[in-house]
């Protein structure tokens, strides 16, 4: 286990050593939208499901803020790994494929998990944002970020410039997510919105992180969490077959 945890403690320093980058910068921006949304908003929309507006989006921003510091972390760090050679190394050492896939995939979580936590506490005092469910909150959040750390490893092989990786991200994920519900119900929207709304993967993600910290959600919190799940298996099972064939990897 030398390797894995070499390897793993290589990627969570990188992610503290540039920290304003990697967490202050994404948490600043985040909650700047809390700030923005809920206190100037919450004035005029009140409540959503019962909830107060400040307190509805958190979620869903947290969820946003978690989701895109892993897929980014990993596609940037695997894509520079390839640029500089320095996987080759990595491929070589007697480290198993599955070990290699889990040190590279958590620094991603790492940055993510504290991005989430700085975010939390920031706006706790500030819309005193509840936790109604825990256990529920850990499995949505384990599941988001093991989804989104795989994709950002399996982007990260497969991209071929610095473009392509943040072409996934802007054009993908970034509207899929404020598609998802982040800053509204989507049982407020109208027809065929609100179906289309459920073939949104990310939609299930906020869905099921919201139940975690306020207790409502859309849709069936079993029902949200079985798509994340199944999400995250089928990533998980990309990003191994790729280190266990080598494919993109080796000449």
């Amino acid at each position: 286990m030398h390797g894995l945890l070499a390897l793993t403690h290589r990627e969570v320093v990188r992610v503290l050593k540039l920290w304003s980058q990697t967490i202050a910068a994404p948490v600043v921006s985040s909650f700047l939208f809390i700030l923005v949304f809920g206190l100037s908003l919450g004035s005029r929309i009140k409540q959503v499901d019962g909830v107060d507006y400040e307190i509805f989006i958190v979620p869903g921003l947290v969820t946003m803020a978690m989701i895109q510091a892993a897929y980014a972390n990993n596609s940037a760090t695997v894509f520079q790994a390839r640029f500089d050679r320095y996987l080759n190394d990595i491929l070589a050492s007697p480290m198993r494929s599955w070990e290699i896939n889990l040190g590279l995939t958590l620094g991603g979580v790492v940055r993510a998990l504290l991005i989430g936590v700085s975010l939390l506490l920031l706006s706790l005092p500030v819309t005193g944002v509840p936790i109604h469910e825990p256990l529920v909150l850990i499995v949505a959040v384990a599941l988001a970020l093991t989804l989104f750390s795989s994709l950002g490893v399996v982007v990260g092989i497969y991209a071929e410039s610095w473009d392509h990786a943040g072409f996934v991200n802007n054009i993908v994920i970034l509207p899929l997510t404020f598609l998802g519900g982040v800053f509204y119900s989507v049982d407020l929207l109208p027809e065929p919105w609100r179906e289309l709304s459920h073939a949104n993967p990310i939609f299930y993600i906020v869905q099921a992180v919201r139940y975690g910290f306020l207790g409502t959600s859309d849709v069936s919190v079993v029902l949200a969490l079985g798509v994340t799940a199944v999400l995250a298996a089928v990533m998980v099972a990309w990003s191994s077959w790729l280190f266990r064939t080598g494919h993109k990897l080796k000449p």
